[in-house]
């Protein structure tokens, strides 16, 4: 008996449970239904309304179909379903269920008309269903699109999503949207001064977009607290602002470094102007879509680690192509620097018509790991994770090049031979080999650079040429072999590039910096940082 009454008990239960979602189920139904009845545009909006108010996930599936003109009432009994042309006809699948119901000819149907006002209510209304999504990301998405289209028939369903809620992000972001829609309902003065406060605490662009609309459209109290908060949230977006092109000249900074501070090395130990510096970098940036081709074909698994295996290659491309080129070139040119530059401008173009027979004079695609892909927000900073990278990439570059110069023994014949060339000879040192293997080191670290340049600009035979001027002025303005001077000058003019951009454009913006670091250079013709030696300073 005792067993009976529990499976009764149970039974009851289960029961009991089903009921409210058979319910439900029948009253989305009715509504649907009225669909047949909707003579009109404003008619079938009104059900639009209806279904979405009613904050069930169950009637999303209908009103994406009513958007794409695939909602259909059947003209023998006015029933509504989802159409899928199947040839001659039209297969008809339950609104809700979507499991297919039956068949019919195109004649014995008629088809919803939407407009578009009508498919933005829809879209908007399918904001306010995805409120109660399981996946946070979803209900964050919805927060953000009725916060950037507000209507008062959202202040129930948030109302409601608001209480239900139990993560405080998401919850914030709801209450966000709600005080957006409070300002555009016929809610009291004072609920819209909070709302418009609540807004303001939001301080980022769209708070503003959303406040002046409100502005132009209001009256007292209300307009002047939207014209407060609106200054406001521009002051504040003024630092970030700075903040983002402080970030942005750091990110700049980061690229002339690493395509600066190989030519740092050969210009200060060899002082010879390589105008096939750029080159160098533009060799590493193919070697990286080689590797990535291959990858692509033949190990698809191992694409993530694509820029991994092309750093060493690229190291070496670079700086065997380097040393061919002091070997079989500069060192008979030694001395004579106006000499250096011209050879080494036609190697770049002979290297360019190589790589344009070779690859061809387009574009080559290079993609991003998903680990350098996307981005993250500080604030109001925007900032992407391959510049990131990027940043910490040059500067690791730069900590392993110092230590070779400050604690190796090949490290310390580089810094003798740049200090005193002839006294390091007398010395033992065999100069013409520090000489090769300086310019391969420099020529492979530019090959690095065009590994890390790949992410962010477009691998092409002219990749180099857009770096080779702002290099040597890195080099130039930091002080001639000197690495804590390129540090610090690529640097600074990534930053004061960024900042003079915005009022003098991206080129007159480098006229500027060039002649400014000719009125330096004016006054310090040895850079930031000069070097010193009795040879140096001779």
């Amino acid at each position: 008996m005792i067993l009976i009454r529990a499976i009764g008990l149970t039974l009851l239960l289960v029961m009991a449970s089903l009921l409210p979602s058979s319910a439900a189920e029948a009253d989305l139904r009715a509504i649907i239904a009225k669909f047949a009845a909707a003579t009109n545009f404003s008619a079938t909006e009104a059900v639009v309304r209806e279904l979405t108010a009613t904050g069930d996930p169950a009637v999303e599936p209908p009103l994406p179909a009513l958007a794409d003109g695939n909602l259909y009432i059947r003209k023998a009994d006015s029933q509504v379903f989802v159409g899928k042309d199947a040839g001659d006809g039209i297969d008809l699948l339950d609104p809700l269920s979507g499991e297919k119901s039956a068949s019919a000819a195109k004649t014995d149907l008629t088809k919803i008309k939407v407009n578009n006002g009508l498919r933005r209510v829809i879209r908007d209304g399918l904001g306010t269903l995805t409120l109660r999504a399981t996946d946070p990301a979803v209900r964050i998405a919805a927060a953000a699109t009725m916060f950037k289209t507000p209507d008062a028939a959202n202040i129930g369903p948030l109302d409601a999503a608001i209480a239900a809620e139990t993560d405080a992000s998401v919850k914030a972001l709801f209450e966000q949207a709600r005080a957006a829609s409070l300002l555009v309902s016929d809610r009291p003065e004072a609920d819209k001064l909070s709302a418009i406060a609540l807004i303001a605490a939001r301080g980022d662009r769209d708070a503003v977009s959303l406040l002046t609309s409100v502005e132009a459209n209001s009256q007292g109290a209300v307009k002047d607290a939207a014209s407060s908060a609106i200054a406001t949230i521009n002051s504040t977006l003024a630092l970030w602002d700075a903040g983002q092109n402080i970030w942005y000249g750091i990110s700049l900074g980061s690229v002339l470094l690493l395509a600066a501070i190989g030519l740092a090395i050969t210009f200060g130990v060899m002082g010879v102007i390589n105008m096939a510096h750029g080159e160098m970098v533009m060799l590493g940036a193919y070697t990286t879509f080689v590797v990535q081709q291959v990858i692509r074909t033949s190990f698809p698994g191992l694409f993530d680690w694509s820029l991994v295996i092309a750093l060493p290659l690229a190291f070496l491309v670079a700086a065997l192509v380097g040393l061919a080129i002091e070997r079989g070139v500069i060192r008979f040119l030694y001395g004579r620097p106006l000499e250096t530059l011209l050879a080494t401008w036609g190697v770049s173009l002979i290297l360019q018509q190589a790589v344009r027979t070779i690859f061809g004079p387009t574009n080559q695609e290079v993609g991003n790991p998903s680990w350098m892909s996307g981005s993250f927000d500080i604030g109001q900073l925007a900032i992407t994770w391959n510049r990131l990278w990027i940043l910490v990439f040059a500067l690791l570059v730069f900590g392993v090049l110092l230590y070779v110069m400050k604690r190796t023994p090949w490290g310390l014949r580089m810094r003798a031979v740049t200090a005193n060339r002839r006294m390091a000879a007398s010395m033992g040192i065999r100069t013409p080999w520090v000489d090769a293997l300086t310019f391969a080191l420099g020529s492979g670290i530019a090959g690095i650079a065009g590994v890390a340049l790949s992410q962010i600009d477009n691998v092409s035979p002219n990749l180099g040429r857009g770096y080779i001027i702002d290099s040597f002025m890195v080099v130039v303005f930091g002080g001639v072999g000197n690495l804590w001077g390129t540090l610090v000058g690529a640097f600074s003019l990534g930053i004061v590039n960024k900042f003079l951009e915005p009022y003098a454009g991206a080129v007159l913006g480098k006229i500027v910096v060039l002649v400014l670091i000719i009125l330096f250079i004016q006054k310090r013709p040895r850079g930031l940082f000069a070097l010193k030696g009795r040879a140096v300073e001779a």
